[in-house]
């Protein structure tokens, strides 16, 4: 099996990249991608966790689930794109984003925007390689 390779592309002509992510992540020796599609906090029984941060931590779980369901870890994501309701949990996103990834920096995006079902705070969605 060939050995994955993930590198950082941060250019200097470019702003610098602040927040645990890399600018840009270029993929070699990768046999598989896996495409995750939008989590939601919401556990197995259908329940929404009161608060930003436990419906941050359960769509981070769910998301887990998904790559570990597939043979792939954090160490795995290529891009993540986080859609958040409101800017308000900015802070709070980043901190348990950076709990989660530790000191993987992937491709990052976070959205302001309308989510699907109004007591959802978030929604993540990412591309792994394998």
């Amino acid at each position: 099996m060939t050995e994955l390779r993930m590198t950082a592309i941060d250019p200097a002509s470019a702003p610098e990249a602040s927040g645990g992510y890399a600018q840009g992540v270029a993929v070699d020796g990768a046999q598989r991608l896996l495409f995750i599609s939008g989590q939601i906090p919401v556990d197995r029984d259908g329940t929404v966790p009161d608060g930003f941060e436990a419906q941050a931590r359960q769509v981070w779980a769910n998301l887990l689930a998904v790559l570990e369901d597939a043979g792939l870890g954090v160490a795995n994501l290529v891009k993540v794109t986080t859609f958040l309701s409101a800017r308000e949990h900015a802070a709070v996103n980043s901190a348990v984003r950076r709990e989660v990834l530790g000191a993987h920096r992937p491709a990052l995006t976070v959205v302001l925007a309308g989510i699907f079902a109004e007591e959802w705070l978030l929604e993540i969605e990412a591309i792994a390689a394998g």
